[in-house]
């Protein structure tokens, strides 16, 4: 059973459920693949606060995912073991290739421990679960995740936990791919993209039970911004709960809460062919 609930030992533990991570088959991480992280606590150089609610957490060192896997075109590697994360939701998979390299992978679900995966970047390999290839390469129908925005850039789409773009179309120069928001849109055929669906996709039913938790994540509590003085945000101030007859904005006033902060005049947006759906309107945009 993938997500555990234990018996209501006390008042944080009565509302929580912890992920057993049954996937998972290696627990020791790579020593040369490690590296140490700097917290910022959403500050900028100059120590301004750019992020609200970072701050705290657990020590963590981080994973070094390749991303891209255009060097190792050509080279089979086999699947060492899934190993946790911290750093995401996701799981991620060490490879051992054929001259002894070792690489984490973005782990896609149904990858096993000892299945040998292959990435090639001129030409169509077979389309089994971790291979990465072109998108002009990849059969029209599959579900792909870890997906380049520009040739060569790495994969910076679809890496979270239990989501997959699926490949509807290619014509031309590009290949259509609907989003696991609802979007629809254009990505050039020369783009990489692995196939399959990320792992952990019962990662969404956890619930952390407690404030603590959050916490023990780095995410500190925010303030709501109608309990505020006006001149701390823009929704503050005033007698009772007045919002200044505004629609919802952020501390710097840029909309929030279905708002439109796109830039119409940026090239990629050309390329959306549907907006995604807005999940407090149930409207299309």
């Amino acid at each position: 059973m993938p997500i555990r609930i234990y018996k209501p030992t006390s008042a944080g533990r009565r509302n929580a459920s912890v992920n057993d991570h049954a996937e998972v088959t290696k627990f020791k991480p790579e020593r040369a693949l490690l590296r140490k992280q700097k917290k910022s606590g959403g500050r900028n150089h100059s120590g301004k606060t750019t992020v609200r609610g970072m701050g705290g957490g657990a020590k963590r060192l981080y994973r070094v995912i390749d991303f891209k896997r255009a060097d190792r075109d050509g080279i089979k590697a086999t699947v060492v073991g899934i190993e946790y994360d911290p750093n995401r939701s996701s799981h991620i998979a060490l490879l051992e290739y054929a001259d002894g390299v070792k690489r984490y992978i973005i782990a896609p679900s149904g990858l096993l421990t000892g299945t040998v995966i292959e990435s090639k970047g001129d030409g169509p390999v077979d389309p089994d679960v971790g291979n990465n290839m072109r998108l002009g390469d990849i059969p029209t129908g599959l579900d792909v995740h870890c997906v380049e925005l520009q040739p060569g850039r790495g994969g910076q789409i679809c890496r979270s936990a239990g989501v997959f773009c699926r490949l509807l179309n290619k014509e031309g120069d590009y290949a259509t791919l609907q989003l696991p928001s609802g979007e629809v849109r254009k990505i050039h055929i020369n783009c990489r993209a692995t196939i399959g669906q990320t792992g952990n996709s019962d990662h969404q039913q956890r619930r952390l039970g407690k404030a603590g938790l959050s916490r023990h994540m780095g995410k500190r509590p925010i303030t709501r911004g109608v309990a505020k003085s006006h001149n701390a945000h823009p929704l503050g101030g005033g007698s009772g709960k007045s919002k200044g007859n505004r629609p919802p904005v952020g501390p710097t006033g840029v909309p929030s809460k279905g708002g439109d902060t796109r830039n119409p005049q940026k090239h990629s947006t050309q390329l959306i062919i549907r907006r995604r759906v807005s999940k407090r309107y149930g409207q299309k945009k």
